[in-house]
């Protein structure tokens, strides 16, 4: 009896060390969530001040496919679409808060990430920490590129297009909650499609890939390349999907290097006694 009443206190005080390391991790954890939010909300508030610029620099593209659709047209055809319009009372007001929002959130991505990696780091090993931050920024960049090129060629010539329909009969009208809404989903998947190499990276250190798939698999992917570039393209000629399959064809062959680069050394070695025999 005395052992079972000397041994539950040295049981509870087990459990509270095994359970105290994730108190403090969901401790952290709340911290780094409630830093970040406070970043976003500070962006934000920031972000009001130059709400004019980003309103225009989002809207640049499409005044520049307008004009390009337009270009040797009468004023009677182009008048009633050279506007962006919105159908509620608050549909003005409520645009520049999202655009806002979304800028505040898009220039505290770098310190939301900070927190991020503050948070993981103590459990990563010494390798993996060397590689993180390389991957983030590498992350970073490849995203950033993919929304570069969608902005200034994809938008300017898919908008173009799209807009080249309107006639005396046939006017747009389109709201600003619709373009911008399709305008930053366009942004966001071409970031996305951009990350082909970090994707790459990730799945051959995770034993999930090899060049030698990628090399063989080529033909196919060029196939799959060209449908995705039908899919998602604004408009349906040819000569803006060549503008998304030729970039997203150079990421596939950048993706096999780096997949050539990230193989570990022991399937290096596996690989190269299987073609040995």
């Amino acid at each position: 009896m005395d052992d079972q009443t000397k041994d539950t206190p040295n049981r509870r005080r087990k459990s509270d060390e095994k359970e105290m390391p994730f108190l403090d991790h969901l401790e952290e954890l709340r911290g780094r969530i409630f830093k970040a939010l406070l970043a976003i909300v500070l962006f934000t508030c920031l972000s009001l001040f130059f709400i004019d610029e980003i309103f225009a620099f989002l809207v640049a593209p499409y005044n520049d496919a307008l004009r390009l659709a337009t270009a040797g047209k009468p004023e009677s055809e182009t008048a009633a679409g050279s506007h962006l319009v919105f159908f509620t009372p608050t549909g003005g007001f409520m645009i520049y808060v999202k655009l806002a929002a979304t800028a505040g959130l898009l220039l505290s991505l770098p310190f939301i990430l900070h927190q991020l990696w503050r948070f993981i780091a103590p459990g990563l090993l010494e390798r993996e920490k060397r590689f993180a931050p390389l991957l983030i920024f590498f992350t970073i960049l490849c995203f950033a590129a993919g929304a570069a090129f969608c902005y200034y060629v994809v938008l300017k010539f898919g908008l173009g297009f799209l807009l080249s329909f309107q006639s005396a009969q046939l006017m747009p009208m389109i709201s600003i909650e619709e373009y911008f809404g399709f305008v930053t989903a366009l942004i966001f998947i071409f970031g996305i499609l951009f990350e082909m190499p970090v994707l790459a990276f990730l799945l051959t250190r995770l034993g999930l890939l090899t060049p030698e798939f990628l090399r063989q698999k080529r033909r196919y992917s060029i196939i799959a390349i060209f449908i995705a570039a039908a899919i998602i393209t604004p408009s349906v000629d040819a000569f803006t999907q060549i503008l998304l399959a030729v970039p997203l064809m150079m990421l596939y062959e950048i993706s096999i290097w780096v997949s050539k680069i990230a193989l570990p050394v022991e399937m290096k070695n596996a690989l190269s006694e299987i073609a040995t025999h």
